[in-house]
């Protein structure tokens, strides 16, 4: 089994910066692709950015320049640097990996006030 922690979420203004951090736990041998997603109120769950062990990135299209996905293989973390937050940006931030099977966290809180 794995577990999937994440940290860094919060409160911040519009144009504001936080960093979170996704760490896995358990039984690792190596992670694949680790990835971020959100979930704003009502919404669907939604892609944000994706690493894989090389560490080739994707993003979407709306968050690239702004967002910035990173890994550390050697802790088994995944870091999201976000600038310029908007107050749309407010969401539930979920990470998930790819090990044996795919894992999920269980989310942590951004929210931008305007």
């Amino acid at each position: 089994q794995v577990q999937l922690v994440e940290s860094g979420g919060g409160l911040v203004q519009a144009g504001g910066s936080l960093t979170l951090s996704c760490t896995a736990s358990g039984t690792i041998l190596s992670i694949n692709d680790m990835s971020w997603y959100r979930q704003a109120p009502g919404k669907q769950r939604e892609f944000v950015a994706l690493i894989s062990t090389d560490g080739f990135t994707m993003y979407a299209g709306s968050l690239k320049g702004r967002f910035t996905i990173s890994r550390d293989n050697a802790k088994n973390a995944m870091y999201l640097q976000m600038n310029s937050l908007k107050p749309e940006d407010t969401a539930v931030y979920y990470c998930k990996a790819v090990v044996d099977s795919t894992y999920w966290g269980q989310g942590t809180q951004v929210t931008v006030s305007s």
